[in-house]
């Protein structure tokens, strides 16, 4: 099959084109800087010929309302306008656990407008709700300083591997559409503030940990449940200390 990977240099992205072309498919990975460009539509109409298959994985460049609700709109629009003049049978689209719960981010309005355009497309769809990545619990944490200390809600949180959202996606990608949302998490769940507190540890970074049930999560108090799937989920393999001490941190820039 031509499968192309939208976003496919990004951390989950270029796992995703790695996995479908050691499975023998076609795997285009759709970035500006191979020529596509979702936002102006640049490049899209070509890339998608003869496609079987899109994966959407591409993210907004800024989290604040205005431009994360621009991005996901527009170019929501012009992935579906090529898919349908190319005939692809099957767009996937990565998005997060709970966005629903979490519309008092501008980012997770966009998101959901991402998914709501993805349903009513006519395009047979499947959308994969994954719980946040166990690579951006340091971030999390360095976002959170307040004073020199680290603020973070108690909500549960069942954070995923990206190499197990990797898994999953080729998976989906290599599959029927399922025209529903599907949830993929961790296999194990924790607080919020207890894990990034366990992550700290390890870097051996003197920041404390505050539990502030006041915290926000890209502008969101959350609840105890915000973050972790209601129902099935998909779980994946990689266990939460396996993975701090065996997948070294990203190079400081």
């Amino acid at each position: 099959m031509k499968i192309v990977v939208i976003g496919g240099t990004g951390l989950i992205g270029s796992k995703v084109v790695a996995k479908l072309k050691e499975k023998g498919h076609e795997a285009i990975a759709a970035v500006p800087a191979t020529g596509v460009d979702t936002l102006t539509g640049e490049g899209l109409d070509a890339v998608l010929v003869g496609a079987d298959v899109v994966v959407d994985l591409a993210n907004s460049p800024a989290f604040d309302d205005k431009t994360a609700l621009d991005f996901f709109e527009t170019a929501g629009r012009n992935i579906a306008a090529a898919e349908k003049a190319a005939g692809v049978g099957h767009h996937i689209a990565l998005s997060v656990v709970g966005t629903e719960k979490l519309q008092d981010s501008g980012y997770f309005r966009g998101k959901w407008a991402q998914e709501e355009s993805i349903r009513g497309s006519g395009i047979p769809y499947t959308i994969i709700h994954a719980t946040q990545f166990m690579e951006f619990l340091r971030g999390i944490g360095a976002s959170a300083i307040i004073d020199g200390k680290v603020h973070l809600s108690n909500a549960f949180i069942q954070p995923i591997a990206a190499e197990d959202v990797a898994d999953a996606v080729t998976a989906v990608a290599l599959a029927e559409p399922a025209n529903r949302t599907i949830d993929i998490a961790g296999p194990e769940k924790f607080h919020l503030a207890e894990i990034v507190g366990r992550v700290l540890a390890y870097d051996k970074d003197p920041h404390p940990i505050v539990v502030d049930p006041e915290a926000r999560y890209f502008a969101v108090r959350l609840e105890d449940d915000s973050l972790v799937p209601e129902g099935e989920a998909r779980i994946g393999a990689t266990t939460f200390d396996w993975w701090l001490e065996n997948v070294p941190p990203p190079p400081k820039k």
